[in-house]
């Protein structure tokens, strides 16, 4: 009977410990494979207490196994299942993708694991001549507990040993992407990069290009060397007319790294601001970064700017320059007379040539327009006339969760969720107050902005006191700072309702009491790693 109590013991615990090993390949994975920004994720707070409670029973289940006896076996094997339920996979915004590197990383941990199990072994029979039977447990139970609390750092350890096999890999799709681009010299790039905008940018543009010409662009986020490789080698054809790159960045070099893979003719930097500071570091480095596009332009090529963005606009460039933004008397390109209803938005622009044309979207918002001006300063600049531009952007569709206009019932929902920073908030912020139904924001607040993360926070309270009617904030502590800055304004602490989860949120949306329609703001919805 024992001896089947330890078995079950034996394959509980490792069960727990995969799973355990799951979840922490998973953050790795949600923190972009980046060493510096994952041991950044393991030194929050909220984070080593969530990784404590994901690891306490195992800890606990040790010493019971110690102590010997039936009764003790069998509560160490149910501390076990809790250990297994406590690390079960939850509902994901982005689920563990089970790519070739995570599933290399998971063979050579497994290697390492039983590398270190079997040397334990051979050292404890070593020295079995001098051990008793409860030290050789003893033995057995510390290296157990070592190996299942070296999880998290033995993922930096596997991603160090694998790191020239990666590096060969990549090398080699990155070398096949380039050879697929330079069997097609009369492929147009344009590089699309900012710290906020890009995605929207990215897709409206294709869609006003779309009507003259073959154009691929990069889906989704796929943003990164890697994701821009995938696209070239998974989608790009010999009919492709323009290629439409975005361009993602979280440290110094990593536009660069893509500008020398596709070698952009047209760049587009649609903002600048403090989003993923924390990797950046500065200001001045993101800045940078973003015009590291800039550089990669040649002189028979234009770099598109977004004027109404103040780092762009001060920031020096030798390239030749087209600016857009809503700013009419600074911008080449500049939607004016914005007005914007339920119903869309309505704007005016002029060509190079001065005529003025009538703008109508279905898409809501002030930063909304001011991404459709950069796209039409493109497709104009590329060829194509303004007055077959005002059927196309008519026709464009919001980008899901970027403040997409939303029925649900008897209530309209703003989705901006996908992420969330200082410029987008406030013109969300401006979007929702626009409605005279109830008016209710429902936000974590914003994110990896560094030393700053708290000023930010604290300035989006003050700007928000005056805009909604309720605030539910998702985050005791994620959210202090926009607690802060709501009452430091004067709004009504009856009217802010904090709770733990987007779940509890929404049910606290369907609660409040009013006659009124209700109208909601959903700003942010932060990623499996802060959740």
């Amino acid at each position: 009977m024992d001896i089947i109590l330890w078995i079950i013991w034996a394959g509980t615990y490792l069960f727990g410990a995969v799973r355990f090993e799951l979840y922490i390949v998973h953050m790795f994975q949600q923190n972009s494979y980046k060493p510096a920004e994952y041991r950044e994720w393991l030194r929050v707070k909220s984070n080593v207490g969530r990784l404590l409670g994901k690891t306490l029973y195992a800890f606990v289940s040790l010493p019971l196994l110690l102590l010997g006896g039936r009764g003790c076996l069998i509560a160490a094997c149910l501390l076990n299942v809790m250990t297994i339920l406590v690390n079960k996979p939850r509902h994901a915004k982005k689920p563990l993708v089970y790519t070739a590197r995570v599933k290399r990383m998971l063979v050579t941990t497994g290697i390492l694991f039983a590398v270190a199990a079997i040397a334990a072994a051979v050292l404890t029979a070593a020295l079995s001549g001098v051990l008793s039977g409860s030290m050789w447990k003893n033995t057995g139970a510390f290296v157990l507990a070592v190996l299942f609390v070296l999880i998290p750092v033995c993922v930096l350890l596997v991603n160090r040993l694998n790191h020239p096999i990666e590096q060969g890999i990549n090398r080699h799709y990155i070398n096949d992407a380039a050879r697929i681009l330079k069997e097609m010299p009369n492929l147009t790039v344009i590089g699309v990069t900012g710290s906020y905008g890009k995605t929207s940018v990215k897709y409206f543009l294709s869609k006003l290009l779309s009507t003259q010409f073959s154009v691929l662009h990069t889906p989704g986020n796929y943003n990164t060397t890697l994701g821009v490789v995938r696209t070239i080698r998974e989608q790009m054809k010999s009919f492709h007319e323009i290629f439409i790159c975005e361009m993602g960045a979280r440290e110094v070099g990593d536009i660069k790294e893509i500008c020398d893979l596709v070698h952009p003719r047209y760049g587009i930097i649609t903002s600048i601001g403090p989003q993923h500071l924390q990797s950046f570091h500065s200001i001045e480095n993101i800045i940078h970064t973003k015009f590291e596009l800039a550089d990669a332009i040649g002189d028979d090529g234009k770099v598109f700017l977004n004027y109404d963005n103040d780092y762009i606009r001060s920031h020096r460039t030798d390239r030749n320059v087209v600016s857009y933004g809503t700013r009419k008397e600074e911008a080449c390109y500049a939607a004016y007379d914005i007005s914007v209803s339920r119903d869309g938005s309505a704007f005016r622009m002029k060509d190079g040539n001065g005529r003025e044309f009538q703008f109508h979207t279905k898409l809501v918002g002030n930063h909304n327009v001011q991404n459709i001006a950069g796209a039409i300063a493109v497709a104009n600049t590329l060829g194509i006339p303004m007055e077959k531009l005002l059927y196309p952007v008519k026709q464009l569709e919001s980008v899901p969760h970027r403040l997409q206009l939303l029925k649900q019932g008897n209530r309209t929902v703003l989705d901006d969720a996908y992420n969330s920073n200082k410029s987008g908030f406030k013109a969300a912020l401006d979007t929702l107050s626009m409605f005279e139904e109830l008016r209710i924001l429902v936000t974590p607040g914003m994110v990896e902005l560094g030393e700053r993360q708290y000023e930010e926070n604290e300035e989006i309270g003050v700007y928000a006191h005056d805009k909604c009617d309720y605030a539910v904030l998702v985050g005791r502590e994620q959210t202090k700072p926009i607690q802060d800055g709501l009452l430091k304004s004067g709004f009504s602490e009856q009217r802010m309702i904090v709770v733990d989860s987007i779940e509890e949120a929404f049910q606290m949306v369907n609660a409040i009491p009013d006659e009124r329609q209700k109208v909601v703001l959903i700003e942010n919805d932060l990623p499996d790693n802060y959740n």
